[in-house]
């Protein structure tokens, strides 16, 4: 069986990230850039007052001194002239300095009448005056690509005058669950059956991750029905299957897209929950296939489908986001399956975080899974910890799970 590591480093390593595709700029939160995003102006494109108050010169702006004021500068309505000797002009913030000015009197330290502005603190040269470009200047690289673009990052791009965004294209993602026993939510059940999870769980995390699922019929065990369900997933860019994935006589998957050329790589993983995991690809498909049991799906999914997702948006291949936990109760020692026990997050009365498994780990549970707010991971063979000692947790808020 291949460690969790190595097989992520194997599926991770047969992906390429989608195209690029050009999006208007309020549509680009959330997407990965393609291209760099490079400065198209200066900013600010001239020296600018950072306070309302009066642009004078600092040689004549002293205690006491008497200033005529020449004229006003609103945002966007430069001052025609230039301060002389003596002379200021009311100015806003954000408005351009005029020429000859080179500091600012705050309108709180300035008593203005009849024309005529005094000054009740000196001003030095340069105070509360923003130089041109100390923001960025034209053609400087501001965002680079591989970056999931934020809200700060779209707020950066209009201001560098962008209103088009070269992005990769949102990975479309085939979502294929199988078994004559799946009914879906609201269908009847039939006789032994269950509510089919898997694919509306595994499409949310595709959301999450930033792709675009298409879910398909749910394909009965029947390896024409499941081969024939599956052709329609060729035009994706990941093709995930959930149940089948060990080797039954009722897990099917590996037979059924084999008679249409599926390459196999591997399909166990030394993990608990989930450890019949399949990888390979049908044609030019990669196929990631996913235990049925819903929560072994899940925690499959965040260690190979959430990163699998960043590949191909765009982002560099990594793992999942840990955090430094600590225990909130003893742990036993492991056996030689890499483990994700499902835990609440809280503080101690120091501040530190403290993640606490739920008593029952089975991984039939969704319920357990629905409520945990970090997989506390363990690896093959750790020691048995007491409680409070140092651990490393998946936190599933970063995942946006």
């Amino acid at each position: 069986m291949l460690s969790v590591e190595e097989a992520r480093t194997r599926i991770l390593g047969g992906l390429a990230p989608t195209p690029a595709e050009a999006v208007a700029l309020p549509e680009g939160w959330g997407r990965v850039l393609a291209r760099p995003i490079l400065a198209r102006l200066t900013q600010p494109p001239a020296d600018v007052s950072a306070m309302d108050g009066y642009a004078v010169r600092a040689a004549d702006a002293v205690l006491g001194a008497r200033l005529e004021v020449v004229g006003s500068a609103p945002a966007g309505h430069p001052y025609a002239g230039s301060v002389g000797p003596d002379q200021a002009v009311r100015i806003f913030t954000g408005a351009f300095i005029p020429g000859g000015a080179d500091g600012i009197l705050l309108q709180e330290d300035a008593v203005a009448a009849d024309g005529v502005v005094e000054v009740r603190d000196a001003v030095r040269p340069g105070r509360w005056v923003r130089r041109r470009g100390l923001d960025f200047q034209e053609g400087e690289a501001l965002i680079a690509p591989g970056r999931r673009l934020t809200a700060r990052d779209i707020g950066l791009a209009a201001a560098a005058n962008h209103p088009w965004l070269m992005v990769h294209r949102r990975p479309r993602i085939g979502i294929l669950a199988t078994g004559d026993e799946i009914a879906l939510p609201g269908d009847p059940i039939p006789p032994g059956g269950i509510v089919s999870s898997n694919a509306h769980a595994i499409a949310a995390m595709v959301r999450a991750g930033g792709g675009d699922p298409l879910v398909l019929p749910i394909a009965p065990d029947d390896r024409e029905a499941i081969a024939a369900t599956a052709a329609a997933a060729r035009a994706c860019d990941l093709l995930v299957t959930t149940g089948g994935a060990s080797v039954g006589d009722h897990d099917l998957i590996q037979t059924a897209l084999g008679q249409d050329g599926f390459a196999l790589d591997f399909w166990k993983i030394a993990m608990r929950p989930g450890k019949p995991l399949i990888w390979g690809r049908l044609g030019t498909t990669p196929v990631l296939g996913l235990p049925g049991n819903p929560v072994s799906a899940m925690v499959c999914a965040v260690q190979f489908l959430m990163p699998a997702l960043a590949v191909l948006s765009g982002e560099p291949a990594a793992a999942p986001p840990t955090i430094q936990v600590h225990a909130g109760t003893a742990l036993a020692e492991n056996d030689k399956r890499f483990d994700h026990l499902r835990a609440i997050l809280s503080r101690d009365r120091d501040g530190r975080v403290v993640a606490t498994p739920f008593p029952q780990q089975d991984s039939s549970m969704l319920k357990t899974l629905a409520r945990a707010e970090a997989l506390i991971l363990r690896a093959p063979y750790a020691p048995a910890l007491p409680e409070g000692a140092a651990v490393e947790a998946i936190p599933l808020d970063r995942l946006g799970l």
